[in-house]
This record gives structure tokens, sequence and C-alpha cells, in this order.
């Protein structure tokens, strides 16, 4: 390995000097680029390899230097009256000395006098939302990878955003009524009461941007079966702003581990057998620690939550 930069430079010079490498081949490879290769091959050629010393960019005389006379008399203004450079220009002017506001402060930089200001930053404390489980439910669907016995399936997807406890389901299809059946069972198996649930504009969720409501010259405009339901059972439904999916967050993240760890590294015979081996991978999955509670499994922060929050009973 090379200790300078002379040597390393030398390092990628003397194969192409010596006709040994190509300079277009080396330049494919080089990390400095073929400008560079060619500027120092032409100094190497120039003057051995003492010219492939680096040296100071910095012009060793100034054209226009400043006179050292008149650097003292800005600096004596400076400390004496502690004007800006812009006061200092003026008032030079009116000595028959015309000098740049400009050069006046990089004297007073390069002396240290100027001024540091200081740049206060803001630092933002961005605070969590503290939920409760049932606060929030994202739903989604998934479609399952490929086809099984000639026919396309779907997974519907619900987790709890607080707890990260989440429930699958495979379906034929996908409707308002496959979407009211899952919530059914979510509600029927979720320990705690679900108060909002939250999906995208997909037509098997909302008919918000569907059909009859993009008319504005329909008085009458039809509520989605899910809407209705939701309403029945005391529950608010939210939607993401369209072409947002990143703000149904979870749930989109939740879909990736199940491509990843499960869909990708299995093969399925039947609806049955895909069924069956689903229930257990989400077993697993909400006994699985996640980083988004503090390393808890989603059972346990379920578990933990009845425990400090215990129901309150009349006596």
């Amino acid at each position: 390995m090379a200790k300078t930069i002379k040597e390393e430079r030398l390092r990628w010079i003397l194969p192409i000097a010596k006709r040994e490498v190509r300079m277009v081949e080396a330049a494919k490879v080089c990390p400095y680029g073929k400008r560079s290769l060619e500027r120092w091959l032409e100094a190497y050629r120039a003057g051995g390899e003492e010219a492939l010393e680096p040296k100071s960019t910095e012009p060793k005389t100034y054209q226009n230097e400043t006179p050292i006379w008149l650097k003292e008399r800005i600096i004596k203004i400076r400390r004496k009256t502690k004007k800006c450079a812009l006061k200092i220009h003026w008032q030079l002017e009116k000595e028959g000395i015309h000098i740049d506001a400009r050069t006046i402060g990089k004297v007073l930089k390069k002396e240290g006098l100027a001024r540091k200001y200081r740049i206060r930053k803001v630092k933002y404390k961005y605070i969590r939302a503290q939920r409760k489980p049932g606060d929030l439910v994202e739903i989604d669907v998934k479609y399952v990878p490929g086809e099984i016995e000639n026919k396309r399936y779907y997974q519907y997807t619900a987790i709890d955003t607080a707890s990260r406890w989440r429930y699958l389901a495979i379906y034929d299809g996908q409707s308002s009524f496959h979407s009211i059946l899952f919530l059914r069972e979510v509600i029927k198996l979720f320990p705690h009461a679900i108060r909002a649930v939250k999906t995208d504009n997909g037509s098997i969720f909302t008919n918000y941007y569907v059909g009859s409501m993009k008319r504005s010259d329909l008085t009458v405009k039809t509520i989605h079966a899910l809407d209705i339901f939701c309403r029945e059972q005391g529950i608010i439904h939210y939607l993401i702003d369209p072409g947002k999916p990143a703000q149904n967050g979870t749930v989109e993240r939740s879909h990736r581990e199940d491509e990843e760890k499960f869909y990708q590294q299995n093969k399925f015979r039947d609806s049955n057998d895909l069924k069956r081996k689903l229930k257990r991978w989400n077993t697993k999955y909400n006994n699985l620690e996640h980083c988004g509670i503090q390393g808890k499994t989603p059972n346990e922060y379920l578990e933990n939550y009845q425990l400090e929050n215990p129901p309150y009973v009349c006596a």
C-alpha cells in the first residue's frame, strides 16, 4: 500500500508509462478518473517522480495584493471603532483611499476580527403519539404471489399500530363483502375494542374516488358498505391520501415481512396448505420481538397492557 500521495500516483502512472497497461483500461478501475491520470502522466514525463509530489494551489504572490500599510490601517480602525467592513470602506473613501468593502472584509476575516455570527440551530423534538391497543388498526390487501391450483388468492391484513398485533386471512376474492367479513373476524379475535381503522382508497374499502362520488351533478351519493358497517360498530374509518401508501406504513412494512420471510420461502400445494402455513406464520409473527415496541412481542405487549390497565369492574 502507498504511504504517500506521490507513491499512490506513481503506482497508477508507472504501468501506463512503461506501456504495460493502456490508459483507457486503467481509467476504468482508477478511482481518480482519466483526467487525473493524464495530468499525472504528463507531469511524470516532464519532471520524473518529483513532479508527482503534491503542491499547494495557493499562489505565492498576488497580482493586486493589498499593501501592508493599508491592512494595518484597516485593522487599526476596526479595533478602535468596531466598524463593519462597509463603514470602514466609506471612511477610507473620505480619506481618499479607494478599496472595496469585500477586500476589507477578507482582511478582517484573515486577522480574526470578523464577527462570528451565532446561528441558533432549531432542534425538533419528535414526540411519538402514544396509542392504546385498538386506537388505530391498519387494514390492507396483498396479492398472494403466483397462482395456486390455477386460481388467484388475496391476503387481508389487519395490524394494530400500538401493539403490532396482527391478523391475516386468505380469500379467493377481494370485495366489500370480503372486507366486512374480515373486519368481523378481527373484531372477534382482537382482545380490545377497536375504535378506528385506516385503509387505502381502493374500491373494496371506499367509493369516495370511484363511481357516483366523482359526479358532482348527482345529489344522491351512496355510502360504501364498509362505512355502514363501521358506523354500526362505532368505528371511525380513516382514509389515507391518494398515492401516499407510506401513510399506511405499518401494514406495508408487515407485507414486506410476509413477502421476504414467508412467500419467498414456502411453496403451497393448495389453498388449505396456504391457509395452514399462513396461520403458523402469523402466530410466529405475533411472538417476534419488535423494535417499535422496545423489544417486546405483540402478545407480550397486550398481556402487559392488560396487567397494567385492568378492566374496571363495578362492585
